[in-house]
């Protein structure tokens, strides 16, 4: 008879120093307070600073350790900084969690879409991993390296009306993540992503906004529901934990069967 398999999870990341963008709200929020729950020392960083000082907040009282900087991820100049918040604060850098994202104004023709919103959308969701990864990568290679998690989204595997900007962006999220791991894999930096599907954070409020609308929205996905936050979040530790030691380039689907269909 099969027996249940120990998996002693519980403290995956002990004496790891995690960087976590977007650390503010929804699956980066969720996933910093996984991260401290499970050992590690978080820096939380997020574009709103109240955000982040929130989620610290949360994560030390759960007996957590944390840090908490002010960062806009479209400017390589933050990241720099941010990066070095964290080596001033603990003296390394371990895993990092590339989430911070924004979404797409849905709708319209394609020749409609705003040059300004195209690249407000290019700038965090791309350049912004982009840069992350850039500010990153040398401390992580002083550390010996572990693991990078960017956010993609199913939008990076499949395109949906209306959305061309944030689809460009995740599609390309999703390339980066690729060609990054073949490079930092020699080094000991492992590169992977998740692509979340309809996940219950700020950017679905107003689609989540009654029981009504929200079981429309649920009844896309084959599972019958929308994702947690903390479901997206359980995926992006696994990956940057030593449970996924053998994969390089994954990109891991979270969407609850959508691209099933």
């Amino acid at each position: 008879m099969n027996q249940p398999v120990d998996r002693p999870n519980a403290q995956r990341f002990v004496d790891k120093v995690i960087l976590v963008t977007g650390a503010g709200s929804g699956i980066g929020r969720a996933a910093a307070l996984a991260f401290a729950r499970e050992g590690g020392r978080v820096v939380a960083a997020d574009r709103n600073g109240q955000s982040a000082e929130a989620a610290v907040a949360a994560i030390r009282d759960g007996g957590g350790e944390a840090s908490a900087v002010t960062v806009d991820v479209s400017r390589f100049e933050d990241c720099r900084a941010m990066v070095q918040h964290t080596l001033e604060t603990y003296g390394a850098l371990h895993i990092a969690f590339n989430n911070a994202g924004i979404p797409s104004p849905i709708g319209g023709q394609f020749e409609d879409v705003d040059i300004a919103d195209w690249q407000r959308l290019i700038d965090t969701n791309l350049n912004g991993v982009f840069y992350a990864m850039k500010a990153e990568v040398p401390a992580m290679r002083a550390c010996g390296g572990t693991a990078i998690v960017n956010t993609a989204s199913v939008a990076s595997h499949i395109a949906q009306p209306g959305m061309p900007a944030y689809v460009a962006s995740k599609h390309a999220v999703a390339g980066l993540t690729r060609a990054a791991a073949l490079d930092l894999i020699p080094h000991g930096i492992r590169v992977n992503a998740i692509c979340p599907g309809l996940t219950r954070t700020g950017m679905l409020a107003e689609a989540l906004a009654t029981p009504e609308a929200e079981a429309q929205l649920g009844a896309q996905a084959p599972i019958g529901r929308v994702g947690e936050a903390e479901e997206a979040a359980a995926v992006a530790l696994f990956l940057a934990s030593d449970e996924a030691s053998y994969m390089v380039g994954s990109l891991l689907v979270v969407d609850g069967g959508v691209m099933l269909l």
